[in-house]
């Protein structure tokens, strides 16, 4: 996507990249979006990157990504759903998903409890955007159907490295050679 100008039609909560820190985008401030994966947007205001959650891109005038997937009727949680809800989440600082850069280390269904446990890591250990992807990856699997809980734990054994990535993410990135 190339960078976009909008206005703000509403304030709108965002988080700085890549501290995670709060911050709120004035209504009718110019911004500009400089990429929008997964339902959510990377954008420039007053020389920040910001990063917008897809449930508020109707205040950067764009539609919102639903997450709507199949329920299969046997109560059952589709561990494919899962792997698809993580696909659509995407490093806000690199345009690649985080399935791509070899971030999620183990995902375990927990059909009797109904609970999704996630083994994840970040591309560097002091990345202030964990919290924030955290929070995706919680948000986003908790709409496959019969998912009532999801936990997420952060290891940094063994560590990311770029050999962890798909190869389609290494050449997308440059990283291939």
């Amino acid at each position: 996507m190339q960078q976009k100008m909008v206005v703000t039609q509403r304030a709108c909560a965002a988080r700085r990249v890549p501290t995670g820190e709060p911050s709120i985008i004035p209504e009718g401030e110019f911004i500009s979006i400089n990429q929008s994966l997964g339902g959510n947007y990377t954008v420039t205001w007053m020389g920040n990157m910001l990063r917008i959650d897809g449930t508020d891109a109707s205040a950067i005038g764009q539609k919102s990504e639903v997450l709507d997937f199949e329920d299969h009727g046997r109560g059952d949680i589709d561990d494919s759903q899962v792997w698809q809800a993580l696909d659509g989440i995407y490093d806000p600082e690199i345009p690649i998903s985080l399935v791509s850069l070899g971030l999620i280390y183990k995902v375990t269904v927990d059909q009797e409890n109904k609970k999704v446990l996630i083994d994840m890591t970040l591309t560097a250990p002091g990345c202030g955007m964990g919290p924030v992807l955290v929070s995706d990856v919680k948000y986003r699997v908790a709409k496959v159907p019969n998912v009532e809980t999801v936990e997420v734990e952060l290891l940094f054994d063994p560590p990311w490295s770029r050999e962890m990535m798909s190869e389609e993410a290494q050449l997308e990135s440059g990283l291939f050679f």
